[in-house]
């Protein structure tokens, strides 16, 4: 059997082609749970006053999260490293999940108020999360730079 050199060409372009529409089809999937996850954090967003005890980044388990959460979740989320913080709710201390910007911006040991979605920090009511983020010692250099430039 002799292949010629278009014969391979187009053999790896349909395979190729093969592979795009697979992964074009898992990304519309994909893009579809995070719209319903949207929709249902948009729906169910209530303001609570927190009291925040402490916060962690480690992997979920049954030891830091309810069980029936815990059974809920995928096998790639119970995998990776979470934002846990252990928080106050009235009378209840629960541990709660938030994203890595939430996460940076929570004061410790203080009473604030958040957006929650069930278990999860959406956000800080009254806090804008860029303007409160730990700035690096080269981020401070920087801007202590800029400032005394500018002044010239």
């Amino acid at each position: 059997m002799d292949l010629n050199y278009s014969d391979v060409l187009i053999i790896i372009i349909v395979v190729l082609a093969i592979i795009l529409g697979v992964l074009y089809y898992f990304n519309k999937v994909s893009m579809r749970k995070m719209v319903q996850a949207q929709d249902f954090i948009d729906n169910n967003r209530t303001t609570v006053q927190i009291f925040v005890i402490d916060k962690k980044q480690e992997k979920p388990s049954t030891s830091n999260l309810p069980k029936a959460v815990f059974e809920q979740m995928p096998k790639t989320t119970k995998m990776r490293k979470a934002n846990l913080v252990r928080a106050k709710i009235g009378p209840q201390i629960t541990t709660l999940i938030c994203d890595k910007p939430v996460y940076n911006v929570l004061p410790l040991k203080k009473s604030i108020k958040v957006d929650l979605a069930g278990m999860y920090i959406v956000g800080i009511t009254g806090m804008k999360l860029e303007n409160k983020k730990k700035k690096t010692l080269t981020e401070k250099m920087s801007l202590n730079l800029n400032s005394k430039l500018s002044k010239k």
